[in-house]
């Protein structure tokens, strides 16, 4: 009796010990898309992983005055022009912290994520879980956003991402399957 409690013992601490496996974690895709071609491809992005999809979604929509990147008076210059800006999002995605993986995906405003991005980031934490950007982008890189974000979070364990403009699906899981 006592042998058996001691192997039951054993083997439920080797059980503990163990990291979980790709199968085992859990992925999120969380997009922000002010037009809907970050939309488009978190959606497949979603369906590759196996993933839950969630939307970020701005407290208040961005209208097309609000986009315009030529006026400097314009709510998204606005904010981008201020390294603090947070704009206010919609706070309902339930049970964060149970997410390992978690692809958030944006639009590149001046060579970077949406300032939105931030407050999202900072509303639901993930420290120490993977994050890795996805974007697209009418000619811009996702590559200042990898390194402003890895400086700004250092407690993030960020892979890097990339910019999938017109991406196919086999392209995105290539893509991903390069990560693991």
């Amino acid at each position: 009796m006592i042998l058996s409690v001691l192997m039951l013992s054993a083997l439920m601490l080797t059980a503990c010990g163990q990291t979980k496996n790709n199968s085992e974690m859990k992925t999120l895709v969380a997009y922000f898309s002010a037009t809907g071609t970050t939309e488009a491809v978190a959606k497949d992005l979603a369906e590759v992983t196996g993933a839950t999809l969630y939307e970020i979604k701005p407290a208040v929509k961005y209208t097309a005055a609000d986009l315009d990147w030529r006026n400097k008076e314009s709510r998204s210059s606005v904010e981008m022009a201020d390294k603090n800006s947070r704009p206010a999002i919609v706070k309902d995605l339930k049970d964060a912290d149970r997410f390992d993986v978690i692809y958030i995906g944006f639009p590149v405003w001046w060579y970077t994520a949406p300032t939105l991005i931030n407050t999202f980031i900072e509303t639901y934490g993930f420290e120490g879980k993977t994050v890795i950007f996805f974007a697209t982008s009418g000619g811009s890189s996702i590559d200042k956003a990898n390194q402003d974000f890895k400086a700004l979070y250092p407690k993030i364990d960020w892979k890097s991402g990339k910019t999938l403009n017109g991406a196919s699906k086999a392209e995105i899981k290539a893509w991903v399957d390069g990560l693991k």
